[in-house]
């Protein structure tokens, strides 16, 4: 596993505890619509640069970035640590892990 990345059971795990993170979508809406964590923020990663205000408040928090196999999230990762977000990882496997490990309800793709 990459340094910048945390498996889906963490990540379950966390929102099973009520731990206070950003669970942040960035795949694009169609794909939103299809399927996705219903505690999740969607961010689409072509238009992230354009809208990463939106996530100011959130600078020092923790946040999990997720796409559908790990590596979109794996680039908006780097790119908001590089903008000055300390505390961001990618869930490894993104949402098609989590259909497989998780929660075998959600629709793959």
């Amino acid at each position: 596993m990459h340094s910048l990345e945390i498996d889906c059971q963490t990540v379950k795990q966390k929102l099973d505890t009520n731990h206070p993170f950003v669970l942040l979508d960035c795949r694009e809406q169609d794909e939103y619509n299809l399927v996705h964590i219903s505690e999740c923020r969607l961010l689409p990663m072509s238009v992230i640069q354009q809208r990463v205000s939106e996530l100011d408040e959130h600078r020092e928090a923790e946040i999990v970035v997720y796409c559908h196999h790990g590596m979109r999230s794996l680039q908006v990762t780097a790119w908001l640590q590089q903008e000055g977000f300390t505390n961001v990882k990618s869930m490894q496997g993104g949402i098609d892990a989590w259909s497989c490990e998780i929660d075998d309800s959600k629709t793959r793709y």
